[in-house]
């Protein structure tokens, strides 16, 4: 069975500043501390995390929502993409940001606590 999950955060920056970072191949790198290489053109591929996670731009809408096909090198040759949706919001104090990742394939890690420990805590530092 495939999974989906959703994660919610919040950042002290605007969510342009997010959403800027996320498709910039130099600051998506110092945000995570992984090599990124990245796009914020729709249908561009990019890879992140030193290659370990890959994929492509589906839907972009400027400072506001980022949609694109994920996986990782752990997936089967066989394993459809999953698919990553980033939304932003302008909050009071910097912004909200809700993270949903669908159609995960079954035996795959726990990608919930990835997304905790290789990204919103390196981003949290980050972006004081």
């Amino acid at each position: 069975m495939k999974t989906t999950f959703q994660l919610k955060t919040e950042f002290p920056v605007s969510a342009q500043i997010i959403y800027d970072a996320w498709l910039d191949s130099t600051t998506h790198s110092e945000m995570t501390g992984g090599e990124a290489n990245c796009s914020n053109l729709i249908g561009d591929s990019f890879t992140a995390w030193d290659g370990y996670i890959s994929g492509k731009n589906i839907k972009l809408q400027n400072g506001l929502l980022i949609i694109q096909s994920w996986r990782t090198t752990e997936f089967n040759a066989k394993d459809e993409d999953s698919i990553l949706t980033i939304q932003l919001k302008d909050t009071q104090d910097g912004c909200e940001l809700i993270l949903i990742h669908e159609n995960i394939p079954e035996g795959q890690s726990n990608y919930e606590t990835g997304w905790q420990e290789h990204y919103f805590e390196p981003m949290g530092s980050h972006f004081v």
